[in-house]
């Protein structure tokens, strides 16, 4: 008996054939990797946009065949929604349990990363829903987002296959009273070849520009073969460390430090607690002196913090003060802080943490932080606001500080009457992880960008463990490559007892295996120095990471050198040409 269209005897053939075409179209897909999709969203819409990748691996993504595909999660009850214009959507109703919601079962491969989205909605007023994938024993929080009636809003997240096997995604909430509408839902899957290949992509592209220079004589006449020398002087890219005050005594400290990083934090030493142990008795001198250091090495500075919302992180003395009081020492607080470091830092954390705390507003009413950004921008203008929060990255399963709820609060803060400088609102995001969900940095990211604000990550550690260097090392790879990260700060200051969570090295500043992921990346994301000759025409053209470079050009002929500085940063205009005359 034969198979309709293919005989008997070829069936081998046709089989080897099949297996050989799927082999190349997997091998095709390393090399040329599916582009990344950095879209999302932060505004509510009346309608949901399309499918990322059209569904990916779901079935039935947009529900345009109704149900079909999907099933019920927890017993629920799930129907077919129809909007006005049409549109169809799955919607889990009469719901007992959180975790009642629509759902659909899918097989994830080992190793693979893969990008979530779904367009959601509720029945009224807003909830925090949050994406669930199911394994084998396992609950992966997947990303969330706040939810509304009348309008949909997008879950972007992700997840990394813990290994192969059944799974199922679903939605559930943090209350029972709404229904949960679904619809346009993506799971697409990334191999680790495919997710490196969208690194070199993004960061050729953000971090990197093309840079054309000519050789010319005095007469302005072109120089063919001049030779070209390019040597990187500093990096464009910002990255630091927090520093502590062990630093101004110790030389190792400081050789350690200042010949790796441009830009810094002070951990401790300018916070309130700090300068104002006694109330009404201030001392900047401790930060003056670390603000004095990093001037003269040309590291710039991030102001940390103002306000801290933590209830515990207050000076002792400022949890007894009466309303009207503690009004006076947040006005002394914010001006005297700001006013002595106003135009030598680069940023300010205004209020740090209020998604989580919120003592200030407690003592203030909803809008203090607001009040107090308002304050900020007039005292000192030129440097970002920022809001610095953890969680945003580190745990997609936290509600409190999900991209949409950190985003909300920023809008929140750039309304108030008295903010009229919102243009200078920057995002401050903390990332102490632990086991970081790659895919799902990346997505909060892509959600955080929409805010069209510089995104800093301003806290980095790992938590200890036998994979604390392999953790940090993916974690930085994926916010350097991101284009709408301006600045990366590691929390790795060091006291005599070691750091806070996570040092980069021994108490005798001999790098740990976190350092040398730390000096590894350094040297990869900047341009080494090279020496070339100039076409016929007196040109060549280099592509270089953003930074500034000494550019040495010798005539062939005459005897003459030029030495030229040059910048290259994101403002570059890669149609520029460089002349030099020599």
């Amino acid at each position: 008996m034969e198979e309709r269209g293919v005989p008997a005897m070829g069936r081998a053939q046709a089989l080897f054939l099949s297996l050989l075409w799927v082999a190349m179209l997997s091998v095709a897909r390393v090399v040329q990797s599916l582009p990344y999709d950095y879209s999302s969203s932060s505004e509510c819409l009346p309608e949901p946009l399309e499918p990322q990748y059209g569904g990916g691996i779901l079935r039935n993504a947009n529900f345009s065949a109704g149900l079909q595909g999907w099933s019920s999660f927890g017993y629920g009850a799930v129907e077919e929604g129809l909007s006005a214009s049409g549109n169809s959507y799955g919607v889990a109703r009469n719901r007992t349990r959180p975790y009642q919601s629509v759902s659909q079962k899918v097989y994830l491969q080992n190793d693979t990363h893969y990008t979530l989205s779904a367009w959601l909605q509720v029945s009224n007023g807003s909830a925090d829903i949050r994406a669930v994938v199911k394994t084998n024993g396992d609950f992966i929080h997947a990303g969330g987002v706040e939810a509304r009636s009348g309008c949909w809003s997008i879950l972007k997240g992700g997840l990394t296959a813990p290994a192969s096997g059944a799974a199922e995604l679903y939605f559930e909430s943090n209350t029972t009273t709404v229904d949960i509408w679904v619809d346009n839902v993506s799971l697409q899957p990334f191999s680790r070849e495919e997710w490196a290949a969208h690194h070199h992509a993004a960061i050729k592209s953000a971090r990197k520009k093309t840079v054309r220079l000519r050789a010319r004589d005095s007469s302005g006449k072109p120089v063919p073969g001049a030779q070209v020398r390019i040597e990187h002087v500093r990096n464009g890219f910002p990255l630091g460390s927090a520093m502590s005050a062990e630093i101004l005594q110790s030389p190792a400290y400081q050789r350690w430090f200042t010949s790796r990083f441009t830009v810094t934090t002070f951990e401790n030493e300018m916070k309130w607690y700090s300068t104002e142990q006694v109330q009404g008795r201030e001392d900047y001198s401790v930060p003056d002196a670390m603000l004095r250091f990093a001037k003269s090495h040309g590291i710039a500075v991030r102001g940390h913090n103002v306000f801290w919302d933590q209830p515990s992180q207050q000076p002792s003395w400022v949890q007894s003060l009466s309303y009207q009081q503690l009004q006076q020492a947040t006005a002394r607080r914010i001006k005297s802080v700001m006013s002595r470091y106003a135009g030598q830092v680069i940023a300010w954390d205004v209020v740090n943490e209020n998604l989580h705390f919120n003592f200030f507003e407690g003592k203030f009413g909803w809008d203090a932080s607001a009040e107090f950004y308002g304050k900020a921008h007039q005292l000192d203008a030129q440097a970002l606001m920022s809001m610095n929060e953890y969680n945003t990255l580190e745990w997609p399963g936290d509600p409190m500080a999900g991209p949409s709820k950190y985003l909300g609060k920023m809008s929140q803060i750039k309304k108030f009457p008295s903010n009229t400088n919102d243009a200078r609102m920057a995002i401050g995001l903390e990332g102490h992880f632990s086991v970081p969900s790659i895919p799902y940095i990346r997505a909060a990211l892509d959600t955080m960008s929409e805010a069209n604000a510089p995104i800093w990550l301003t806290e980095i550690d790992v938590a200890p463990g036998p994979n604390q260097a392999q953790y940090l090392e993916q974690i930085l790879r994926e916010v350097y490559a991101h284009p709408a990260v301006h600045g990366i700060i590691l929390w790795t200051a060091r006291h005599p007892q070691g750091c806070y969570v996570m040092c980069l090295t021994d108490s005798n500043f001999r790098n740990l295996p976190t350092g040398d992921v730390v000096d590894k990346l350094i040297a990869e994301w900047k341009t080494h120095s090279h020496a070339v000759v100039a076409d016929a025409n007196g040109y060549y053209e280099a592509e270089l990471f953003h930074g500034d470079y000494k550019v040495t050009v010798s005539h062939p002929v005459a005897n003459s050198t030029v030495v030229q500085s040059l910048s290259v940063d994101r403002e570059t205009d890669p149609d520029s040409e460089y002349t030099i005359h020599v």
